[in-house]
């Protein structure tokens, strides 16, 4: 890996964290926070729809028990129109309602199964009980060098999307100049194996078939 070329990113756009070794529990969940994104919001918010449907339940019950008027709707009146559904409102409305209360289950479900991983690779290697957290624009700045000297063009001819598991490196080549696929494809995994992410992503190269005019 050319650290010079990328020592000054690194160092504006990294997080380090330090624990008396790597392996240790605590380092290991430094890094799970800070390649995860939280859960904090999305239970605060569920907590708070559960909370205030069941206040609400709960008052509806009580001023029902004391003979008063109900707030907004009697609880048996409620679960009367729950029963007779569809019965007595309209298709668009209940259409809308029910593609409403599916976004809102989809939206808590994907937040419980789903990683929620951030945009960031951790850097193994710095050092015998350090690891640095990078996000992946920087890394992929990195990789568009590394691809652009292997292919000799322009900055503008390259671009390097980097994902979790994968890195999709795009040449567009100068017309009439062609590019060696396998050079690109040596000079990023080299450039990765010398950066130690984790997990390591694949690598995968494409050479555009519509050359740029060079200058």
């Amino acid at each position: 890996m050319s650290s010079g070329s990328v020592d000054e990113d690194l160092a504006d756009s990294t997080q380090s964290h330090r624990s008396p070794a790597q392996g240790q529990p605590d380092m290991r969940r430094v890094l799970y926070r800070e390649t995860h994104s939280s859960r904090a919001a999305a239970a605060t918010v569920a907590a708070v729809l559960v909370l205030g449907l069941s206040g609400y339940g709960l008052l509806e019950s009580a001023l029902h028990a004391i003979g008063q008027p109900a707030w907004l709707i009697e609880p048996q009146l409620a679960a009367e129109r729950i029963v007779a559904l569809p019965a007595g409102i309209p298709p668009l409305l209940l259409g809308a309602s029910g593609a409403v209360v599916a976004m809102v289950g989809l939206f808590f479900l994907l937040n419980a199964v789903l990683p929620g991983r951030r945009a960031r690779h951790a850097l193994h290697g710095i050092g015998i009980s350090s690891a640095v957290v990078v996000d992946d624009e920087v890394i992929a700045s990195a990789l568009a060098r590394s691809a652009r000297l292997a292919a000799n063009v322009t900055p503008e001819q390259v671009m390097v999307v980097v994902s979790q598991r994968q890195v999709m490196v795009n040449v567009r080549p100068t017309s009439g100049v062609p590019v060696a696929e396998n050079a690109v494809l040596a000079a990023v995994q080299a450039e990765l194996r010398g950066m130690s992410l984790v997990p390591m992503p694949e690598v995968n190269v494409t050479i555009s078939t519509a050359g740029v005019i060079g200058a």
